[in-house]
């Protein structure tokens, strides 16, 4: 399996870790104002308004996509908007349908919901090729959306992937147990990311997702992969990245597998290997011929 090279030190990240290794990612440098984009709000015919932040810049860009539940104010998406602000290129992270400061109500969404979200973004907010970068169930969304948009995807770096994830654990359950939730309508699951400890999803929305699955059959994705992911992640699986390496047809897919690595990866070394990667992404992709 070949490793990510992780000695590149371009001007803007060996600034960044010049100050006292991520402490320029911290939260006070996140938090000034000064350096910190504006929210914005995109309009959509007949559909809930998305926020987002964006920062202008050079191309590639890169496009944050969270978690479920998530939002774009977390640890690394804002490191990685202040990392594409050192190095001159542009960023943006934004809010699905139903998720932090975009309208709309989070159990209504689909997969398929969150996919046009992300399809907006690349066509009408984005400019150029973008590097995605997708976390948890955003990892799956990269995925749709390289497929969908490939002359807007530059590179695809995925962050404890849950490719299908959702679908593969419900049917992975006893089959009496999936009768009982088909019966209720909702199935249950205890999840420490949730704020009321428990995630649900009806059956609806499971019956849709099932339409987004891609471990199926080969992925259609011919760009650079980069899948990041710990092998101490209770959530997602680590072999859920795994599988997604071996079905992607790109020639130049890698896996970086971290040892104590837990499914939100937002440790300082987490940040700085996500960081590091993308970074080699952006001089791979600027020289390349």
């Amino acid at each position: 399996m070949a490793a990510v090279s992780l000695r590149s030190c371009r001007r803007g990240l060996s600034n960044i870790l010049s100050n006292g290794g991520l402490a320029a990612l911290s939260s006070k440098r996140l938090e000034d104002r000064r350096h910190k984009s504006t929210v914005q709000y995109a309009s959509r015919p007949d559909l809930p308004k998305l926020a987002y932040r964006k920062v202008k810049g050079k191309s590639p860009g890169v496009v944050f996509l969270p978690g479920y539940g998530s939002n774009m104010n977390g640890q690394k998406a804002e490191a990685l908007e202040e990392f594409c602000r050192s190095l001159g290129h542009s960023c943006l992270r934004f809010d699905y349908t139903g998720h932090g400061a975009s309208e709309g109500v989070l159990a209504e969404g689909t997969i398929g919901t969150w996919k046009k979200d992300v399809l907006f973004v690349l066509d009408e907010l984005a400019e150029g090729p973008q590097i995605l970068v997708g976390s948890s169930i955003g990892g799956w969304l990269m995925l749709l959306a390289a497929i969908a948009r490939p002359e807007k995807t530059a590179a695809l770096v995925g962050i404890s992937s849950a490719a299908d994830h959702i679908v593969t654990s419900f049917k992975s359950l006893p089959l009496e147990t999936r009768k009982e939730f088909e019966e209720k309508g909702e199935w249950v699951l205890p999840s420490k990311h949730a704020e009321d400890g428990l995630y649900k999803f009806n059956m609806d929305f499971l019956r849709e997702a099932e339409n987004h699955c891609v471990l199926h059959s080969p992925i259609p994705i011919t760009c650079p992969v980069r899948l990041i992911h710990g092998l101490k992640d209770e959530d997602v699986p680590w072999h859920i990245s795994m599988q997604v390496a071996e079905r992607i047809l790109s020639p130049d897919v890698d896996v970086i597998l971290r040892r104590h690595g837990q499914h939100r990866m937002s440790d300082k070394d987490d940040i700085k290997l996500m960081v590091y990667t993308i970074d080699d992404l952006i001089d791979k992709l600027t020289t390349m011929v």
